[in-house]
């Protein structure tokens, strides 16, 4: 049986700092006490480094099937190992969309095989499967995905009568992209006029604009709180929607929750003059005000959780007019670091990275046995140094598509230690090429 010995860490978990050492057996861990002894386990000396849980991230594009030339789950996943996620939340458009229980389930088995980390996916609603979703057991998946705003194919969902019958019938968490398409098309119909397809990038976030955001999102929780639906606000863009959140009840008991992505902390619209379509998103990068209207919000509880969006793209594909420029971006390799350099700096706790990293997507979304450190808890861990610091090149960049918008970028905090399942995933900058992860469990009565 695979053991491991964590000797000497200080581990960050459920709002303290302990020193300890931690005994892993396969995939669990065993043990968290001080001065353990065992024979026969790999010592791994922590000293002076910071053990975490694994990172969940409620939200990423894998890109499999039908995208692969962007990237895949194997790819992917890799690269979220590397940045220390050890779980994440696939999302439903692929092609095929992920929005019949076949397909989902066909996106299952192509994971079992493929998957570093931990992995779950979201069924997506369309105008036309709410008897398909009906029948999804619910702790078949992580959930359900509505797009509420603009997207590929058949997966906008703009039928009221359609997106009330979801919402009072469904009992898993309903987790939607908010922005309303009626006036993003207006005011990019505005813009052609004006600029023709070659729209400069910084128009992004007033076509994409703040109004767009909050009439989706206010409308969308105002059915919610009508229906009594679990519904989760994806990717938070503006200040005027932290308003809209609560942070005077614990989130166990919340119905409406939140999640902010790191491109809407780390970068503004000042950013696109040098940066371009390299961090176009939808929802866009708005305000330098807006990121920090976000940051209070996440600081102080209206805002649940933080995910990366990670959506990769080719250089060629994101080298295009505005138009043509599709958005997204890979982030799943940088959101931790990026995030303990908001520590270095004085932003935010270790202990609050935790929270909001690691807690709360468990008790967000129910799942079982991770998201912590605890005995009995699988062993999915991180082990960060505060005080090694590295740049940002296309030498260690993992995702397929081979860019970051943090290229250049130097962090002052690395990622030494994945371990998936008590599998040591990751160390130093080489990666085990056992693809251990496993499909995720939940605790939904």
């Amino acid at each position: 049986m695979a053991k491991f010995l964590i000797k000497n860490a200080t581990i960050v978990n459920e709002n303290s700092k302990t020193k300890a050492d931690i005994l892993i057996q396969e995939n669990i861990i065993l043990k968290i006490d001080a001065n353990i002894t065992d024979a026969n386990a790999t010592v791994i000396d922590a000293e002076g480094k910071y053990v975490l849980p694994g990172v969940i991230d409620d939200q990423v594009h894998f890109r499999e099937p039908g995208l692969t030339h962007k990237g895949n789950i194997e790819s992917e996943s890799r690269a979220a190992v590397a940045g220390g996620i050890t779980t994440f939340m696939e999302q439903p458009n692929t092609n095929p969309q992920t929005t019949t229980i076949e397909k989902l389930e066909e996106k299952f088995a192509l994971a079992a095989g493929s998957s570093f980390a931990n992995y779950s996916f979201l069924f997506g609603g369309t105008n036309d499967n709410l008897e398909e979703l009906k029948k999804l057991d619910k702790n078949a998946c992580s959930g359900v995905k509505l797009f509420l705003g603009s997207s590929t194919g058949n997966m906008l969902v703009d039928k009221e009568e359609v997106i009330e019958g979801i919402f009072r019938t469904t009992e898993m968490v309903i987790s939607a992209h908010c922005e309303d398409e009626t006036t993003i098309k207006n005011n990019l119909a505005k813009y052609k006029e004006q600029f023709g397809d070659d729209i400069p990038m910084e128009y992004h976030p007033i076509i994409r604009s703040a109004e767009a955001c909050y009439l989706s999102s206010s409308k969308a929780i105002a059915l919610a709180k009508k229906t009594g639906a679990r519904f989760h606000v994806f990717h938070l863009s503006t200040g005027i929607e932290t308003d809209l959140f609560r942070n005077d009840i614990p989130l166990k008991d919340k119905k409406i929750t939140a999640e902010v992505c790191l491109h809407h902390l780390w970068f503004s619209d000042e950013d696109y003059k040098t940066k371009g379509s390299l961090i176009k998103w939808n929802p866009a990068v708005k305000t330098a005000d807006d990121r920090s209207k976000l940051w209070d919000a996440f600081l102080d509880g209206r805002i649940d959780v933080l995910a990366t969006d990670h959506a990769p793209h080719t250089i060629e594909e994101k080298d295009n007019v505005y138009t043509k420029a599709p958005s997204g971006g890979p982030l799943v390799q940088h959101a931790l670091p990026a995030m303990l350099e908001k520590h270095s700096q004085g932003v935010i706790s270790l202990e609050k990275i935790v929270e909001k990293m690691c807690h709360n997507p468990a008790i967000l979304f129910e799942i079982e046995k991770r998201g912590y450190i605890r005995e009995g808890y699988y062993a999915d861990l991180v082990l960060v140094d505060l005080k090694d610091s590295w740049t940002v090149s296309k030498e260690n960049i993992a995702y397929k598509c081979g860019w970051s918008p943090f290229e250049g970028t130097t962090f002052g905090s690395k990622v030494t230690h994945t371990f998936v399942n008590g599998h040591l995933a990751y160390e130093n900058g080489n990666f085990s090429e056992d693809k251990k992860g496993k499909r995720l469990t939940f605790n939904r009565p």
